[in-house]
């Protein structure tokens, strides 16, 4: 009888419980890696990352809290949409047409003004 507890003491099942849960964190670890890579390139933001290159963001468009984000090499600047940035006085240059392919068009009221 003592020779079938031994072997049954010496099988695999005797491990830490636990011993799995470090495979897990791992797995998710690197599965929110990837999420956050994905996430940067859907947006088709790589340059945000990029020291050199210039990349203008608009957040909300068209809504009172919209906002502006430019990246001009190293430094980041937020504009808040307010009268100041966006109002103020002027005229009418012209009229620009979205054409079905997608292709904006503008058509200049007369031709001195340009």
């Amino acid at each position: 009888m003592k020779k079938r507890q031994r072997r049954y003491l010496d099988t695999e099942e005797d491990d830490d419980p636990l011993g799995g849960m470090a495979n897990l964190f791992d797995v998710a670890m690197v599965f929110a890696v990837a999420l956050l890579v994905a996430l940067v390139f859907s947006f088709n933001i790589p340059e945000m990352l990029d020291d050199q290159s210039t990349v203008t963001l608009v957040k909300n468009p068209g809504t009172p809290d919209m906002e502006i984000i430019v990246k001009d090499q190293n430094k980041i600047t937020v504009l808040n949409m307010t009268d100041q940035v966006s109002g103020g006085q002027g005229t009418k240059m012209g009229t620009a047409y979205r054409l079905e392919s997608g292709q904006v068009i503008y058509v200049p009221d007369n031709e001195t003004n340009i």
